[in-house]
């Protein structure tokens, strides 16, 4: 498409505003590149303000404060361990080399502060080349009114689901001390600040202002972005890309609220609109055991439809089928509420838990619960029986729910009634009795059941090796009176189950691009002045989920790095 109606021109346009669109245009910004960030809804971060905001970002300064000067070889020892076939040399080394520097530009020049993920280790702590932590960073939690009223007006709310009355908790010392709160003084004390202090900002702005997780990244993105001049235009879609008479792209048409209009980039676009989880119809060709593209329930926001895969196909581009999972699993339940209206719950907390377990219709366990989400769901998709209806239950007893939260249930003291009637939660008050509620086979559960709490009383598991990695273990509960953090015995009634389905975080499908994240052909040559990052691009990880932040730490890093090269092109690109 030519262009029509071109009313400015910008060194770069950057077409989505999640992690790696905003990193990305600061990037760019930063070193002199006029920027504009267009975003079809009318908030930005897409996936990532609803995210839990951990990066993996290997060998970040952080690591080396702490002393842990690791090798590049390690963490790259452990993905070519993991990825297999799917291991890319070039866009791997690009990673790790990129992601240190990424981190360290972040922390000292912009508004976007970290806290170190030390104990966060690798999923797969058998693996050559795991890391027991140290290799992840956070966005630093911060008050909405610092960011100021700019910020606010353009930064998506949490996702309810994931919060305690819309308020975000951080993994870390955060989460513990919501979970002990009924056993530690200290950690009611910091609770009852947090709750406290959030129903004070919603009482005066309707809002809460404590932002942690995926929302406290994008929130300081932004305010790092428009600090930094970034022009931030929401309500605004990409419908087409402009090429001139060689195919290089040279511009954006848009549709905003004031109708139809072109804008030109000297340098480049940019691709970041967050794959392409709430399309339909690609869902049904590419996910594995979706026929009709509706058995499926995605965290992502409504307008992840794949826009910028249908764009960069537009000029020839094609999208990766090569990887190993087109999606990047989340086994999550279905909520219900009293208006009518239906909520997706992510299970990362819960499945690790000492007093928890996963079962399949015909009553057995399937996999080890405490690993990633990624490879629980994988596992119950690859194990439900072909014909059978793709889901597990969740299951656990009344000392478990004294402690910890199972799916949207919370633990004690919040009441557990208002989910057993909407039906969420189902109660038995023996494990036959549950099983028969749930459509379990009775005696598989029964047997399950009483096969676990043998081991677990000895701190083991020999089906599954549950609470053997450093993840694992962490997955579980410190505090846990039994020989395993992640073990502990289903023996106290009533007993309690919740429905867990496929869903996911995102996509990992995304356009094939080379280490600079230039968007190939079919003839694996770059389409000049197109870039795509975040899961627009696909997967530095081939289709695989070897540890938490596995998304946005790429998707920060090749941002930065497309931003940075962009930056540093100098005229204009055509």
């Amino acid at each position: 498409m030519t262009p029509e109606h071109t009313i400015a021109t910008y060194d770069v346009v950057v077409i989505g505003s999640g992690a790696g669109g905003l990193s990305a245009a600061v990037a760019a910004a930063d070193g002199g590149a006029s920027v504009l960030v267009v975003e079809k809804a009318d908030t930005c971060g897409g996936a990532t303000a609803w995210s839990g905001g951990w990066m993996w970002t290997p060998r970040n300064l952080f690591a080396q404060a702490d002393g842990v000067n690791e090798d590049r070889s390690l963490p790259r020892t452990y993905l070519e361990h993991r990825l297999g076939e799917n291991f890319d040399a070039a866009k791997v080394d690009a990673l790790l080399d990129g992601a240190p520097e990424m981190v360290e530009f972040f922390e000292k020049k912009t508004a976007l502060q970290f806290v170190p993920g030390a104990k966060i280790a690798d999923i797969h702590g058998d693996t050559p080349g795991a890391g027991t932590g140290h290799r992840s960073v956070g966005p630093k939690p911060v008050s909405l009114r610092k960011l100021g009223p700019d910020v606010a007006a353009l930064l998506r709310r949490q996702l309810y689901e994931t919060s305690f009355l819309g308020m975000g908790i951080m993994a870390g010392p955060d989460l513990q001390a919501f979970l002990h709160s009924t056993r530690s003084a200290k950690a009611f004390v910091h609770c009852a600040r947090r709750v406290s202090t959030h129903l004070l900002d919603l009482a005066i702005t309707r809002r809460g202002q404590q932002l942690v997780n995926g929302t406290a990244l994008v929130g300081r993105l932004l305010r790092s972005a428009l600090d930094a001049g970034v022009e931030i235009r929401v309500s605004t879609a990409a419908t087409a890309l402009t090429t001139d008479s060689a195919g290089t792209v040279t511009g954006v048409r848009l549709e905003g609220p004031d109708g139809a209009y072109s804008v030109s980039a000297r340098r480049g676009v940019v691709l970041a609109t967050g794959g392409f989880s709430r399309d339909v119809d690609r869902r049904r060709e590419l996910f594995p055991r979706t026929p009709t593209g509706r058995e499926h329930w995605t965290l992502t926001p409504s307008t992840t439809t794949g826009d910028g895969i249908t764009l960069g196909e537009s000029v020839g581009g094609r999208l990766d089928r090569s990887v190993a999972s087109p999606v990047a699993y989340c086994p999550v339940s279905i909520i219900r509420y009293r208006n009518g209206k239906e909520g997706v719950f992510p299970h990362i907390l819960d499945r690790g838990k000492p007093g928890a377990i996963g079962v399949l219709a015909d009553g057995r366990r399937f996999v080890n619960e405490a690993l990633g989400y990624h490879d629980y769901t994988l596992a119950m998709v690859e194990q439900v029986p072909d014909g059978d209806e793709v889901c597990s239950w969740l299951i656990a007893d009344q000392q478990y729910l004294r402690y910890f939260p199972l799916g949207m249930a919370k633990p004690l003291p919040i009441p557990t009634w208002p989910y057993l009637k909407s039906g969420y939660l189902t109660r038995g008050r023996t494990v036959r009795e549950l099983a028969e509620k749930i459509g379990v086979d009775p005696d598989g559960l029964e047997k399950t059941v009483a096969a676990f709490n043998e081991g677990a009383r000895d701190g083991v598991d020999p089906e599954f090796g549950r609470g053997t990695t450093p993840f694992t273990v962490g997955s579980g509960d410190a505090d846990n009176p039994w020989p395993n953090a992640s073990l502990a015995p289903l023996e106290e009634g009533p007993f309690y189950a919740v429905k867990v389905v496929p869903g996911s975080f995102g996509t990992f499908a995304g356009l094939v691009t080379d280490r600079a994240s230039r968007v190939l052909n079919d003839d694996d040559q770059p389409i000049d002045g197109l870039f795509a990052v975040g899961v627009d691009q696909s997967s530095v990880m081939g289709g695989h989920y070897p540890s938490g932040g596995i998304n946005l730490g790429p998707a920060m890093t090749f941002g930065y790095l497309t931003g940075r090269r962009l930056a540093s092109t100098t005229g204009d690109l055509r």
